[in-house]
């Protein structure tokens, strides 16, 4: 099977997907951690003043992520896509076609989407991070190719959060989770919902997006927690709010070291400057070829 065409690309509430980004690291200041938080005497939801300056498009995304991320439009979406039949490429060539999702209102003022995830690995490059490392920042939001195949952006992106149990008050925007058809089932309205105590987040069915999707494309390649950070990069209430034990087993809380480790990789490394691809794209293809056979499933 071979590479599909590129649709259209639509716009939805937000510019590009870049701004759900750009939005995450307003709410998660580089000096918000905990560490620095304690350092000078604020707590941590001091950080968080942005509902009421956030764009009207960001909280019409988050309007729609909310209400429609039930969990049997999670359980379709698997079903549609975990059967990995859409394409048949290899990591760069899925790079490649990444790129090709742009800003069509004004495509000369953005970084292309390969200079977004180089800039990702070549921080941890820099810091002296194992390889699998360096090639989980390179490749960890290879799922976003979901909107070239006609997903709209609130299926793509946005913070995931379990569905069939009650949410957690510190999602953001919380208060549209009251549009969803989910919120008048009694059963997904407890703390524990359908899931057991402790049960672990492998039992656990998360909102679908790119994180969810490329994590089920890969996990037969890397390493456990390589996969861990693929998986619940943009799971922020749990990584950066702390929500969500209760549903996680010890190893669970173990690996969200990892991906506590990988956050700010994910969220600082963007700068102005562009990373020189054609310099670069050597190393890299070595790098995955270590990993990844010369094609995937997706």
């Amino acid at each position: 099977m071979g590479q599909p065409s590129n649709p259209r690309i639509q716009h939805g509430p937000l510019k590009d997907l870049e701004e759900w980004d750009d939005f995450v690291k307003s709410r998660y200041p580089e000096d918000a951690s905990p560490a620095a938080a304690a350092g000078n005497g604020k707590k941590r939801q001091e950080f968080r003043n942005f509902t009421d300056t956030t764009p009207p498009h960001v909280r019409e995304f988050y309007r729609q992520n909310h209400s429609k991320q039930t969990r049997d439009f999670v359980r379709s979406k698997k079903t549609e896509y975990l059967s990995k039949s859409r394409a048949k490429m290899g990591i760069w060539e899925a790079m490649e076609f990444l790129n090709t999702l742009v800003d069509e209102s004004d495509p000369d003022t953005e970084l292309s989407q390969i200079e977004h995830l180089l800039q990702t690995s070549e921080a941890a490059r820099r810091d002296g991070r194992p390889d699998w490392f360096i090639l989980t920042g390179l490749i960890h939001d290879l799922g976003k190719i979901l909107c070239l195949w006609g997903e709209p952006q609130w299926a793509v992106v946005g913070d995931t959060f379990p569905v069939g149990c009650a949410w957690s008050p510190k999602i953001v925007f919380h208060e549209f989770f009251s549009l969803s058809p989910d919120s008048r089932v009694p059963e997904y309205q407890t703390r524990l919902g359908v899931y057991q105590e402790h049960g672990g987040l492998a039992n656990v069915d998360m909102s679908w997006g790119h994180d969810e999707y490329f994590y089920h494309v890969v996990k037969d390649y890397l390493p456990e927690e390589a996969l861990y950070m693929i998986r619940y990069h943009s799971f922020y209430p749990a990584h950066r709010e702390g929500e969500y034990e209760y549903l996680m087993d010890d190893h669970d809380r173990e690996m969200f070291q990892r991906v506590r480790e990988f956050n700010p990789y994910d969220l600082y490394s963007k700068a102005d400057h562009a990373p020189n691809v054609v310099e670069l794209r050597p190393y890299y293809e070595d790098l995955i070829s270590k990993y990844f056979p010369s094609s995937l499933q997706w």
